[in-house]
């Protein structure tokens, strides 16, 4: 990280633990910090407005009707004691109005000059509204309050190009903010050195449409922007600039604190403009056929098997709503392969059909996924293989999630023509499985995964040529259409050490951990075969 970055996380972050006293959770104090940095990056762009002559090339980021009565960063400068705090409250309310205020709207174009503006009701149309929804504020404490203003934010130029200062200590304050909460969004947090040794091996160039389906706070996406620029900035013009920061890279988030953090965290690497419409969807992705397709889809899901919504491959009426299940709600997906209430197998179902014409894909999935019994994982799978060319998979390590006894395994598909008929063989003719697990061991804080640990695999890969990989000891060739023939079409494999022995060396807590994932992993394959055979189960049996 660059030395002055570090100086501002450093900075920042003392100031969340002077916030702790005060009841501020290092979630709270990022939401925060977020919502006073999109303030400042606003006023300095008005204060730059008065070196530009012509009015008609003047921009304002906060609504006319906010600007016209003095409100926005100007007014916090002034203010002291409950004044300050009353008026930063009022402003965040008046800004986080579910997203009336569109006034400077901008239309959104993939890059092929295609507006392409939608309006939810609901849905926040900027990046402004997106970040400013149902904000509220959580520091109390009006002197603490006006010294974050003052002391901290307000000495910072935040709208920059200074992406590697400004963008990276925000980064980096997300992962202080995940390693201190050590629960829920964050316990399966990805790695920054597997999303970067991920992305290594993808390529991503400046001409792909690059998505993220659960995005969290956008590491992938901003990963593969930085590949970007690191590898191809020599051949860029500033029309290739303007896509890759207009549409050519988005995602999607479910939780609406995690979306305005991946917003705010695309705004400060130059991905994305305060007043254009929003790069992050905050919104269900599983709910409807993608409106947009992408060539390179990378994502590490949601872990948890159990989902609210039966997904259903069944009929359709429009809205995205099909047969209801047992509580009520259903989503259809005639995409789909079939339907299953399995929210790791309705991710890979979704990202397969996400990828548009010679795209690729690679998802972090639980190793569940490879071997669940029933119906509807053994038929999701075996599609995959005749559908797609499942090329390589990487056992990855347990102790690299904030969850212990996780495990993970990465899968590289890619886009294939479509069979024309049951003879045709399987997409899927080989996969290679890398084995980064067996006689590995890492922990968060004593032995993290580093770039190090991943150079064997990246050189195994051989990204420029697939067809020179060679076998090894760790990197082992299968037969894809032997696989599909299987009953089970399990894809376990690669490991040399079975994972019975693997599991018998975990510390028990862990242990307990990978034997609760399993459990849960099973019930909710019964309550998929009970949803199939039309069993209403009870409360405490679906629990």
């Amino acid at each position: 990280m660059n030395p002055e970055a570090r100086r501002l996380v450093d900075r920042l972050w003392s100031y969340c633990n002077v916030l702790r006293d005060d009841g501020v959770s290092s979630k709270n104090y990022l939401e925060q910090l977020s919502f006073l940095v999109f303030l400042k990056m606003a006023h300095e762009l008005e204060l730059s407005n008065n070196s530009i002559s012509d009015s008609t090339q003047h921009r304002y980021i906060l609504p006319e009707e906010i600007r016209a009565k003095g409100r926005g960063w100007g007014e916090l400068l002034d203010l002291t004691g409950s004044a300050l705090e009353r008026a930063y409250t009022s402003l965040l309310h008046d800004l986080g109005g579910d997203g009336e205020h569109d006034d400077n709207v901008r239309p959104h174009t993939d890059g092929d000059g295609e507006d392409e503006a939608e309006d939810d009701g609901d849905t926040p149309r900027t990046t402004l509204t997106l970040i400013f929804k149902r904000a509220r504020n959580h520091i109390q404490n009006p002197a603490n309050l006006r010294r974050l203003i003052h002391d901290l934010i307000n000495k910072e130029d935040w709208s920059t190009a200074r992406s590697d200062i400004q963008g990276d200590a925000y980064e980096a304050l997300i992962a202080r903010s995940v390693e201190d909460t050590k629960a829920g969004a964050g316990q399966y947090f990805t790695p920054r050195p597997l999303i970067e040794s991920i992305v290594r091996v993808m390529r991503p160039t400046q001409h792909d449409t690059i998505t993220d389906p659960a995005c969290g706070t956008g590491g992938f996406l901003l990963a593969a922007y930085a590949q970007i620029l690191r590898d191809h900035s020599a051949d860029m013009y500033p029309e290739d600039y303007e896509h890759l920061a207009s549409g050519r890279i988005w995602g999607t988030e479910l939780v609406p604190e995690t979306a305005r953090l991946a917003a705010m965290n695309l705004l400060l690497h130059n991905i994305g403009a305060p007043d254009g419409i929003p790069l992050i969807k905050q919104e269900d992705a599983l709910k409807r056929e993608p409106q947009d397709l992408a060539t390179l889809v990378l994502a590490n899901p949601p872990f948890g098997t159990k989902s609210s919504q039966m997904i259903s491959n069944e009929d359709e009426t429009g809205n995205g709503k099909g047969k209801q299940n047992s509580n009520g709600h259903a989503y259809s997906r005639r995409d789909f392969w079939t339907k299953t209430p399995n929210k790791q197998l309705n991710f890979l179902q979704h990202i397969a059909s996400l990828l548009d014409r010679d795209g690729r894909a690679a998802v972090i999935v639980p190793d569940n996924v490879l071997y669940e019994s029933g119906n509807a994982a053994t038929t999701i799978r075996r599609e995959l293989l005749l559908r797609y060319d499942l090329h390589t998979m990487l056992r990855l390590p347990r102790g690299i999630f904030h969850a212990g006894g996780v495990s993970a395994t990465v899968l590289f598909f890619d886009w294939a023509e479509r069979r024309h008929s049951e003879d045709e063989p399987p997409r899927t003719q080989q996969i290679w499985t890398y084995d980064l697990r067996t006689g590995k061991r890492f922990t968060l804080k004593q032995n993290p995964l580093r770039a190090e640990h991943l150079a064997d695999f990246e050189k195994a890969y051989c990204a420029d040529d697939r067809s020179q990989r060679t076998v090894s000891e760790r990197f082992q060739v299968h037969d894809g259409a032997a696989l599909v023939k299987t009953e089970d079409v399990k894809l376990d494999l690669g490991l040399l050490t079975p994972e019975a022995d693997e599991e018998e060396s975990l510390p028990p807590g862990e242990l307990v951990a990978a034997v609760v994932d399993d459990l849960r992993s099973a019930l909710a394959e019964v309550a998929a075969l009970a949803e199939e055979l039309g069993v209403e189960l009870t409360e405490s049996a679906d629990a």
